[in-house]
């Protein structure tokens, strides 16, 4: 739950409440309103609230008396939570705020209804034969996965199938990442192989996933030679991108258990030899990765040297992609990360939420200098909560992956993703009252981190990352995913000439 004032207040939370709407979570926000005299006259910070969620929320109330509140409430929190999660507001007006209202008893939310449609037996037994009757196989998991508390119901029955699993960005972390049958993150900036798998696979069955145009690439080539089982609880995701061969509308927890009582162990031995033969071809570059200094090589020493049940937030770029790909995810309800709407300042804020609820918690928050100085005023919340927070900054002068991007697609035509003058983000955050370190200054960039990652509080380090660092594989824009650029051949593309 959040509060907002009116007008700025309100205008300043539609990020928030929009990024909670793509990446499915629960959130009640309340908002300020001019009194109910004003409204329509343009008062002193008056915005027309519900006409500008009403597209990023699941349902907007606006209150006219104070006695309709606990009813609102309880809506409230029983929407969000419901279904597939999302963002729900309250507007109410100042005069509503200081009215008097006589309760028999505390309002209480309902709770959730979750929609499984586990009834319809004869979908999940057509799910069954076509999986019964598949040589390859390949399971597709997406952020409804984590929403239902289901990662461990997918591992069981991958290893059933024998089945290789992929997962979006928001799904890392649902199979182990030293398990056999996880191939990794797909899409845009997933590794080479995983995108072929799909490619090869003959049928895909898609959970909680919503075939996103990050994940799944040019939609018409994507698993061109599958049979699609998809499986939502959004019945308005279901054929929505790609048309499926059987669709089941329900959540994925009870879905799952429906497989797992219908579905037989497969004889997939040789298509698992392609896989790894795939995986040997196409591999996951990471270069340099034994230098601190380095995309990959930061992600790993922390990942090496932080607590294994640490909570990793990101903000959004190129450091994004860096950690999704080489972090070593084990718990998916570990990693927060703004996926739908790519929120660059969503990292911090988020680590801070993580903080307040996990206080014994070590959070590690990796942030880009761009990402970074959208919301570095809340380090003044960081140093006053004396969070155990460690703000890691990969530093390159730049908006990475606009860069990127110029660089590759657009001839070389940087335009605002350089900046002309850099952040020194110690002396920041030495201002703000929070520890900081430069490993770019230090004898010894490990034994630096090590300790800042050992103290307990706040601390952020400054990382230097190179500036002609990018972050591949990558698939170029309207291109198949299995098409993507990777480190050997990047310098083969021919960008365009535009305009």
């Amino acid at each position: 739950m959040c509060l907002a004032t009116s007008g700025p207040g309100v205008t300043n939370l539609v990020t928030a409440i929009a990024d909670a709407k793509l990446d499915s979570v629960p959130l009640v926000a309340i908002t300020g309103q001019v009194p109910t005299s004003l409204i329509g006259t343009d008062a002193f910070q008056e915005v027309a609230t519900l006409d500008i969620v009403r597209t990023v929320t699941k349902r907007s109330h606006f209150v006219r008396r104070a006695e309709e509140l606990p009813d609102v409430f309880e809506d409230a929190f029983t929407i969000a939570e419901s279904g597939r999660p999302g963002p729900v507001l309250i507007d109410v007006p100042k005069d509503v705020q200081t009215q008097a209202v006589w309760l028999a008893s505390k309002p209480r939310a309902q709770s959730p209804t979750v929609s499984t449609y586990s009834a319809n037996a004869a979908a999940y037994d057509r799910a069954a034969d076509l999986l019964a009757a598949s040589k390859r196989p390949a399971i597709y998991v997406g952020g409804g996965v984590v929403k239902a508390r289901a990662h461990h119901l997918v591992q069981a029955l991958a290893e059933r199938m024998q089945a290789p699993v992929t997962m979006t960005l928001m799904a890392l972390g649902t199979l182990p990442p030293e398990h056999p049958l996880n191939i990794g993150m797909l899409g845009m900036h997933g590794a080479r192989f995983t995108n072929r798998v799909l490619a090869e696979c003959d049928v895909l069955l898609a959970i909680g996933a919503r075939f996103d145009d990050r994940a799944i690439g040019k939609a018409s080539a994507f698993a061109p030679n599958a049979k699609i089982i998809h499986i939502d609880i959004d019945a308005r995701e279901l054929g929505k991108i790609k048309a499926p061969t059987l669709a089941i509308h329900a959540d994925a927890s009870s879905a799952l258990h429906e497989l797992l009582a219908r579905v037989r162990e497969t004889d997939t031995r040789e298509w698992l030899a392609r896989v790894r033969h795939l995986k040997r071809r196409f591999p996951l570059q990471m270069p340099r990765a034994h230098e601190t200094c380095t995309p990959y090589g930061i992600v790993r020493a922390i990942a090496e040297l932080a607590p294994t049940q640490s909570i990793v937030t990101t903000d959004v770029g190129q450091h994004q992609m860096w950690v999704a790909q080489a972090f070593p995810f084990a718990d998916p309800q570990r990693w927060l990360t703004s996926g739908g709407l790519g929120t660059m300042g969503f990292g911090l804020p988020a680590a801070i939420g993580a903080a307040l609820a996990a206080p014994q918690a070590t959070i590690l928050c990796f942030t880009g200098d761009g990402s970074l100085l959208m919301n570095i005023q809340e380090l003044a919340t960081l140093a006053e909560l004396d969070a155990n927070i460690k703000v890691i900054v990969l530093d390159n002068a730049a908006l990475g992956l606009v860069k990127q991007q110029q660089n590759l697609f657009y001839a070389r035509r940087e335009i605002a993703s350089t900046y002309a003058r850099s952040t020194d983000f110690v002396r920041v955050a030495s201002a703000f009252g929070v520890p900081a370190c430069d490993l770019e200054e230090e004898p010894c960039a490990r034994d630096a981190l090590r300790r800042a990652l050992d103290a307990r509080g706040p601390a952020l380090v400054r990382v230097p990352i190179a500036a002609d660092e990018i972050a591949l594989p990558m698939v170029p824009p309207g291109r198949a995913n299995h098409e993507a650029l990777d480190h050997e051949h990047v310098h083969e593309l021919e960008a365009p000439q535009c305009g």
